[in-house]
């Protein structure tokens, strides 16, 4: 009885760490407060992705471009590959707005996804909170949505943010192939719902 006594108090302990102990992060002086996410930064250019959804059964197929209008201004449009649209999502600072959206995913729950998804992927600049460092990466921690984000650097390039809640991972976002102001792919992939965005440049 003892020794399950003490192995229920572990479990508990373990279960209620944070994301960084359950992760052994080790906790580094702050230097710089501000995160960078470089990659849909510059109004000049138009970013340009193949795109792939799935939400549960459904699959999309189709374009995805991102513009950058001004600062905190980006418009989001996904359009089939012959051209017909499926959603024209616009953010402005923290509002967002819905331009086009087709029927079959004018839903609250799909809605909801994709404004965190897309204001987290174009989001510029963030504060960080707390930087940690395990091997050669730098983690730093920021809140959006008032949920938790972690930002990893290795040698000053993004590859990835975790949004986490209660110690797991919630949702990832893994860039591949960056260069320093480009990633050509990048896949979002959420860890409790059946909801995946796999993009590739074009």
């Amino acid at each position: 009885m003892r020794f399950l006594l003490i192995s229920l108090f572990c479990f508990a302990l373990t279960s209620c760490a944070s994301y960084s102990k359950k992760n052994g992060f080790v906790s580094k002086s702050e230097n710089e407060i501000q995160i960078r996410n470089p990659y849909f930064a510059y109004s000049n250019k138009d970013y340009v992705y193949k795109a792939n959804l799935t939400f549960y059964k459904k699959k999309f197929s189709g374009i995805i471009i991102v513009k950058k209008i001004a600062d905190h201004n980006h418009r989001v449009v996904y359009t089939t590959e012959m051209g017909n649209k499926i959603f024209d999502f616009s953010f402005i600072g923290d509002d967002f707005t819905i331009n086009h959206i087709i029927p079959e995913i004018d839903k609250k729950i799909i809605l909801n996804t994709f404004q965190k998804d897309f204001y987290t992927l174009i989001k510029e600049y963030a504060l960080s909170e707390h930087t940690f460092t395990i091997q050669d990466l730098h983690i730093k921690k920021s809140q959006l949505w008032n949920e938790n984000h972690y930002y990893f650097f290795k040698n000053q390039q993004l590859l990835k943010i975790v949004r986490e809640s209660g110690g797991k991972e919630k949702v990832v976002y893994d860039f591949s192939g960056t260069s320093k102001h480009t990633s050509k792919n990048i896949l979002i992939t959420h860890k409790n719902i059946k909801f995946n965005i796999k993009l590739k440049a074009l």
